[in-house]
């Protein structure tokens, strides 16, 4: 997702807050994966042909869905939001009744719709698409001028959803396995959208259209449009599927810059292998594209706007100084093609397994790069952004996102768990074996818990409940007694049990098994004045009489 400043982690908590407190029938009927006129049908291909008009700023297209029928229904849900409009709908040639609730469109089938065969249906749409107010946070279409004053245009959807511009089944929990997106503009102009691109067709009335070819499973909300005037360099990475096609799209004035910049992409790439595995999309390539916003996960199309500078914006999120040492918008964003584009969430309330992840993978470059004391440094140094205001978890069914804590206190709550692994090879193996187990699927919390508390031989329900669905962070009380230090954790979740390393002797720390019931180790400190908790792990302590 979108790197955050402190503003505007400020800003999501607020809307999170305001989202748990009222819901509406719209919320619903986009946020229900569950909905009746979505589970009987499952998305194989989008087909997405779309004209964009830069003098009017209007699109206008169609998309030829094609779906597998899992039971035998008549009504389908497709999802398109105002003031974007279905002109009308063709199935086997017919014309079909379509209705409208809000931003959902309930389109009535005549055709027998058999179980376990795939039918077609092909929507035509049109319309002025909602302005972005600030991308990609408030997200929609952007429409900018490059420094030449030429028209330099973007999507920006995470959150708000794709069918702010195109029509499709807009949740996270079906992806098509493939897509063509198939994009045209004024000849002046390129486009440069996810995949790869298959050919241009000149259509001689001052147009070209972009035919891209997506070859993998793709999220809704990473489908993009990127119209301006750009060049392409390309390169290529040897790595572990093989030979990886690289391409560095952007405006045609900053390409000397990028060639500079953009040498971080192949070491980052290495370094990513190493711990998550084999890049996900070699199919469809790595493309790094200059964007008029800050930056976006599209898959295989990152979206880049950093202006070509280090750290975030020119600042370090971390306060460490090890921050400003690479592009945090390349390292973020490029982390999320493991974790959000290969492995998706069904609900947008469980984006920490998109977010936490991929904010810990900055930790992680930064170790491949300086060092463990380095990235030690740096993940503690990030944790002055948690404001511990809402749960990470937010509600299901109704499109709402949780805390923007569940970028660094989740990072946190990652990196705690690797402490308590104690082997960092074991620690590597298991991130390596999500990415293997879930690759190009959609997954819950639930299994994604499961998964880790297998690998780290544990139970680990209680570690997430209270990190991801509290707001509270557990407090470790200890007081002495003799040469004895008693503990025990004060913690939302009712017997929390996580192990933690803390400092028994003079030359190491040792892991202890609190509970919320008082335990007891010895000390052999020369100073009980020395004792202290790895700061590895995120958590307060209290001493207490």
């Amino acid at each position: 997702m979108r790197g955050i400043t402190m503003l505007c982690i400020g800003l999501l908590a607020t809307l999170a807050s305001s989202a748990q407190e009222h819901f509406t029938r719209a919320d619903s009927l986009r946020g229900n994966i569950n909905a009746p006129q979505r589970v009987w049908w499952d998305v194989i291909h989008y087909d997405l042909h779309v004209t964009v008009n830069t003098e009017d700023s209007t699109f206008s297209g169609f998309n030829t869905i094609t779906y597998k029928v899992l039971k035998p229904d008549t009504l389908l849900q497709i999802d398109l939001q105002t003031p974007m409009v279905i002109d009308s709908v063709i199935q086997d040639k017919k014309s079909l009744s379509v209705t409208r609730d809000g931003n959902a469109w309930f389109i009535r089938l005549s055709s027998p719709q058999t179980k376990d065969k795939k039918k077609q249906l092909t929507v035509f749409y049109s319309g002025k698409p909602r302005v972005a107010k600030n991308a990609p946070w408030d997200g929609g279409i952007v429409w900018a001028k490059d420094e030449k004053g030429r028209p330099w245009i973007a999507s920006a959807v995470q959150g708000i959803g794709a069918s702010i511009w195109w029509p499709n089944k807009d949740v996270q929990s079906d992806e098509p396995e493939a897509m063509t997106i198939n994009v045209t503009v004024p000849n002046e102009l390129v486009d440069v959208s996810n995949g790869q691109l298959k050919k241009t067709v000149e259509n001689g009335d001052g147009t070209h259209t972009y035919i891209w070819q997506v070859n993998n499973p793709i999220n809704n909300y990473d489908v993009a449009i990127n119209i301006g005037n750009y060049i392409e360099m390309k390169d290529s990475y040897s790595g572990e599927g093989g030979k990886l096609e690289l391409g560095y799209w952007v405006l045609d004035y900053n390409e000397e810059k990028a060639k500079e910049h953009f040498q971080v992409v192949k070491p980052m790439l290495k370094c990513f292998e190493y711990w998550f595995g084999k890049y996900p999309f070699y199919q469809d390539s790595y493309k790094l594209v200059e964007t008029p916003f800050l930056g976006m996960e599209h898959q295989s199309a990152v979206a880049y706007g950093n202006k070509f500078k280090m750290g975030y914006k020119g600042t370090d999120l971390s306060g460490t100084g090890w921050g400003l040492k690479w592009d945090f918008l390349v390292i973020h964003e490029s982390g999320h093609e493991w974790f959000g584009n290969s492995i998706t969430s069904k609900d947008l309330a469980d984006m920490w397994i998109h977010e936490s992840f991929t904010n810990y993978s900055e930790t992680l470059f930064t170790e491949c790069q300086y060092g463990l004391k380095a990235a030690n440094e740096y993940l503690q140094g990030i944790r002055k952004n948690i404001k511990n205001d809402v749960p990470i978890i937010a509600p299901y069914g109704v499109n709402a996102e949780g805390s923007g804590d569940m970028y660094y206190k989740g990072a946190n709550m990652i990196h705690s768990i690797r402490q308590i692994m104690e082997n960092d090879e074991a620690f590597r193996q298991m991130l390596r074996g999500l990415n293997k187990t879930f690759y190009h699927q959609t997954v819950t919390t639930k299994e994604i818990e499961q998964y880790m508390s297998n690998a780290v031989g544990m139970d680990l329900s209680k570690v997430f409940d209270q990190y991801l669905r509290h707001t509270t962070v557990p407090t470790l009380e200890y007081r002495f007694k003799g040469q004895q230090v008693q503990y025990r954790w004060v913690t939302d979740v009712k017997d929390f049990n996580m192990p933690v390393k803390v400092k028994l002797s003079d030359n190491a720390y040792k892991l202890i098994y609190p509970g919320t019931l008082w335990r007891s180790s010895g000390v052999t400190l020369s100073n009980m004045k020395d004792f202290e908790v790895d700061k590895n792990f995120y958590i307060h302590t209290k001493q207490v009489q």
